[in-house]
């Protein structure tokens, strides 16, 4: 008879010892395998910091889409294109709140914020200036409160500029604006609170109306005393390449309230007048000189900026912030041409005046 040896099976094979029926002997993983530990970590990079998503698409749509907020309330899409270019200050902000929650979601909605922001801005980043150019023009709100109206002069006149304009000029200072600036500048033309002061032969100066003394008030006020307080004029310079129209324009400040937004409505008003009278101008070539109250982002100045081109953005270097001196963060005074190239752009250093000035090189 044949005996079974079941002992083994008794005893159990090393391999089985120990499992059940229902038991199943681990697999090995191998190494393109991934448990359900790692393949949730993952998830998670795209789960977390949604909020964080949401906001810089937002920061990317109003980036992107400025022109399009209203104006009905506040004048929010005005102020908000006031300091456009702050806002991509949010990048860097909400690119480490990314890193710190790991969120791959939050790292790729960011691309579009700095996308646009690039877009915008990139290229002031980048010296554009080039040598030559065959006049200088320089603008400064001289300030009404300058405690060194002497001191001022002196340096605008060191500046090398050919034709030189000055905003907010104080009555009482004007005969030292006219004393210290007679060697370098044999011709200059002053109505209101605006003058030219140039090394060349000026013409044709008139006033130009930036809608100051608008409406039924300003009406009733004579002429002579309008006058007084004028703050544009348009003049022509006698260059060796041919006549030279500019302007200068003092427009009308504004006000941020917490409660009533961006105060802006006269100087809106006085931007859309001068427009007109630069779309109006019948010499080719023409200059703008001013403290504008406004960045150039600003659809306050669309009538202005569809038909001249800031010196600045075509060969400046930066974004020539000129207010206020002391900490400038925005670029209210503008140089502004048509018909000429502007070569080269840049910023002054300050002087008695809560404004820096600014200045230009141009060429035919």
């Amino acid at each position: 008879m044949t005996q079974v040896d079941t002992a083994g099976t008794a005893q159990g094979d090393p391999d089985t010892r120990g499992l059940g029926q229902g038991d199943a002997r681990p697999r090995d993983e191998g190494p393109g395998d991934t448990g359900p530990r790692d393949k949730g970590v993952r998830t998670g990079l795209w789960r977390r910091g949604r909020v964080l998503a949401a906001a810089a698409l937002l920061l990317g749509l109003v980036l992107m889409l400025h022109a399009s907020i209203p104006n009905r309330v506040g004048n929010l899409g005005s102020l908000v294109e006031t300091f456009l270019p702050w806002f991509g200050l949010f990048i860097p902000v909400l690119l480490a709140g990314a890193l710190l929650r790991r969120s791959v979601l939050a790292v790729v909605a960011l691309l579009l914020p700095a996308a646009v922001w690039l877009n915008l801005f990139g290229g002031l980043l980048t010296d554009k200036s080039h040598p030559g150019g065959d006049l200088t023009v320089v603008s400064h709100n001289v300030g009404a409160d300058n405690p060194d109206a002497a001191g001022t002069a002196r340096a605008l006149a060191a500046s090398g500029a050919d034709v030189l304009a000055l905003e907010e000029l104080d009555p009482a200072a004007r005969r030292t604006y006219e004393k210290e600036l007679a060697r370098a500048y044999p011709h200059h033309t002053v109505l209101g609170t605006v003058g030219v002061w140039s090394r060349l032969p000026l013409s044709d100066t008139r006033p130009v109306d930036v809608e100051m003394d608008a409406g039924p008030l300003g009406d009733a006020k004579p002429a002579d005393v309008k006058l007084e307080y004028n703050r544009g004029l348009r003049t022509t310079v006698a260059t060796d390449r041919g006549p030279l129209a500019v302007y200068v324009a003092h427009l009308g400040s504004v006000r941020v309230n917490p409660r009533a937004g961006l105060s802006s409505g006269q100087r809106d008003a006085g931007a859309q007048s001068l427009g007109r009278a630069v779309a109006a101008e019948r010499n080719e070539r023409v200059v703008l000189l001013g403290d504008l109250n406004g960045t150039l982002d600003d659809r306050a100045y669309a009538g202005i900026t569809a038909r001249m081109r800031s010196a600045q953005e075509a060969a400046g270097d930066g974004f020539g912030f000129s207010w206020p001196a002391g900490f400038p963060v925005v670029r209210i005074d503008q140089i502004l041409v048509r018909g000429v190239e502007p070569e080269s752009s840049w910023v002054l250093p300050a002087t008695g005046s809560d404004h820096l000035p600014v200045a230009a090189r141009i060429s035919w």
